[in-house]
């Protein structure tokens, strides 16, 4: 039995890779396929809070910051290969002979940019978590300093219209590394992109989650005090997890960028922050699948019922988080488990449970 769960969670992992890689570039139009690009970029981002969420029990509300490092690090040389060798049209704007800020020149790089999309959020978050979990905040300390991040580098970058271009964002890319990004050919390339990168970070997770690592991290969330007894730095385990999450954050922020078309300090704030976390609390933030599931159907609801109802559309996602959080704690992946259960008749035994005690003689 323990070996038959993480079989199952693979080949469903093999079984969703089919869905985004395969059939949903054939039956899909080129509308819904970037929209469902645009929902893997959450998906990214929600699948590392919830390593850091649901397995270490960490509650990231500032994973914007992190998404804004590696958006605005694609959105930068995105918008220097639409320039060519001039300045950004935004920028001649405001002052048609400033030259161009010297923090944007690395960005003509492609080897540059990807490398800044990687080891930017590692660091900021190396030195945050450093910061933060050695001193042991944690709780709601924690959740309120990493959304102050959020809302802090999302007034910064509205403050800096010639350098960032302000509240208007960064827009209006014509290539991909090369690629023409008007090209559906081109286009549908970048969704699968972004589809690969959503199945391998859930690849990384589970392995994680399968790992003597995960099993430290759940142990870190249930008992700190008895992993530092038993001779483990909580600290260090959480600032892995922590780390990872980052990372794929700012994956997701970078894939947004070509897909949607656009980057915009609405879309890294506190609130983009809070439809993240509200995404995986809906689907499970414990499982391998529910914080991916619950942030493409919260991409879903806000691209589709928030365009025909914008006003009242908040107000629904709230409440849905309200009713997962009270009646569902553990999101609609739980579901599935309950019903399993409430199948299973009075007298009867689960399997694990049959098994436990033959397995802990056959340890002795």
């Amino acid at each position: 039995m323990t070996k038959l769960k993480p079989r199952l969670s693979l080949l469903g992992i093999g079984v969703f890779a089919v869905l985004l890689l395969v059939v949903a570039p054939l039956v899909l139009t080129d509308h819904w396929l970037s929209n469902l690009g645009k929902y893997c970029c959450w998906a990214i981002a929600a699948v590392g809070i919830g390593l850091a969420w649901g397995r270490g029990g960490m509650l990231v509300m500032g994973q914007g910051v992190f998404f804004a490092l590696g958006a605005y690090s694609m959105a930068m040389h995105l918008t220097l290969e639409s320039a060519g060798d001039g300045v950004p049209g935004f920028m001649v704007l405001y002052d048609p002979l400033a030259p161009l800020p010297a923090f944007w020149e690395p960005f003509r790089s492609s080897a540059f940019t990807l490398l800044a999309i990687v080891l930017l959020p590692v660091i900021v978050a190396g030195i945050l978590g450093y910061a933060l979990f050695k001193r042991r905040v944690k709780g709601a300390y924690f959740a309120i300093l990493t959304q102050a991040l959020a809302v802090a580098l999302a007034t910064l970058i509205s403050s800096t219209i010639r350098e960032t271009g302000g509240d208007t964002g960064l827009s209006d890319f014509k290539y991909f590394f090369g690629f023409v990004l008007n090209d559906p050919a081109n286009r549908n390339m970048v969704y699968l992109i972004a589809a690969g990168l959503l199945v391998g970070c859930l690849l990384v997770v589970w392995q994680l989650y399968r790992s003597r690592f995960g099993e430290l991290l759940v142990a870190t969330r249930d008992a700190e005090e008895r992993v530092r007894f038993l001779g483990y730095d909580p600290a260090n385990i959480k600032l892995v997890a922590f780390v990872v999450s980052a990372l794929m954050a700012s994956i997701g922020g970078a894939m947004f960028v070509p897909i949607v078309g656009i980057i915009t300090p609405a879309e890294i704030g506190a609130a983009a922050s809070i439809l993240m976390i509200a995404g995986v609390a809906l689907g499970g933030r414990a499982s391998l699948f529910g914080p991916a599931l619950g942030a493409m159907a919260v991409g879903w609801g806000q691209s589709s019922l928030g365009s025909v109802w914008p006003d009242g559309w908040t107000y629904l996602l709230g409440l849905l988080f309200i009713v997962v959080i009270l009646f569902l704690p553990k999101g609609l992946s739980s579901v599935l488990a309950r019903f399993t259960a409430a199948r299973r008749s009075p007298g009867e035994q689960p399997i694990a449970a049959i098994a436990a005690p033959q397995l802990e003689e056959a340890k002795s």
